[in-house]
C-alpha cells in the first residue's frame, strides 16, 4: 500500500476536465493537458491505460480525441488507482505475526473503502471551490 502517485492525480485532473463536456463531444490530449496541467507526454500513457480498462473512449481522426466511456458516478477514485498504482491497496505486511496480519488488513480494507469515493464527487467540490472564489474576490 503506497501513497497516490502523480499518474493518479493526473488522471483525476484530465478525468475531471473530461467530465466538463458534452457527452458527444471529444477532447484532444492538448487539450486535455492544457486544462488539466498536465504534461501531454505522460498524459498520453495515462489516457491510454484508462482506454484499455474501458474508463475513457477514444475517437480517431483530425476531429478525434477522447470522452469517458462511463458516466462519473460510475468511476471510483478506485477504479484508477487499481489500474495506474502497480501495488496499491496490496498486503504491505511481510510477517507471519497474526496481530500485525490484521492490523494492516483493517489499513488496508480502511484506505479501499475511502477510494470508493465516486467522481462524480468533483461537481460538488467545483460548486465549493467557485462559491470560495465569489468570497475571495
Amino acid at each position: 500500500m503506497t501513497g497516490i502517485s502523480s499518474k493518479t492525480i493526473y488522471a483525476v485532473a484530465a478525468l475531471h476536465e473530461l467530465s466538463m463536456i458534452q457527452n458527444d463531444a471529444v477532447l484532444k490530449i492538448k487539450a486535455i493537458a492544457e486544462r488539466a496541467n498536465v504534461p501531454q507526454n505522460f498524459l498520453e500513457q495515462i489516457l491510454l491505460e484508462l482506454r484499455k480498462q474501458n474508463i475513457l473512449h477514444s475517437v480517431k481522426g483530425a476531429h478525434g480525441g477522447y470522452r469517458l466511456a462511463k458516466q462519473l458516478k460510475d468511476i471510483t477514485l478506485k477504479d484508477i488507482v487499481m489500474v495506474l498504482e502497480t501495488d496499491a491497496l496490496s498486503d504491505v505486511c511481510r510477517t507471519n505475526n497474526p496481530t500485525l496480519k490484521l492490523f494492516w488488513e483493517d489499513i488496508r480494507e480502511g484506505v479501499a473503502n475511502v477510494f470508493d469515493m465516486p467522481l462524480s464527487e468533483l461537481k460538488n467540490y467545483q460548486q465549493k471551490a467557485n462559491h470560495t472564489l465569489n468570497y475571495s474576490i
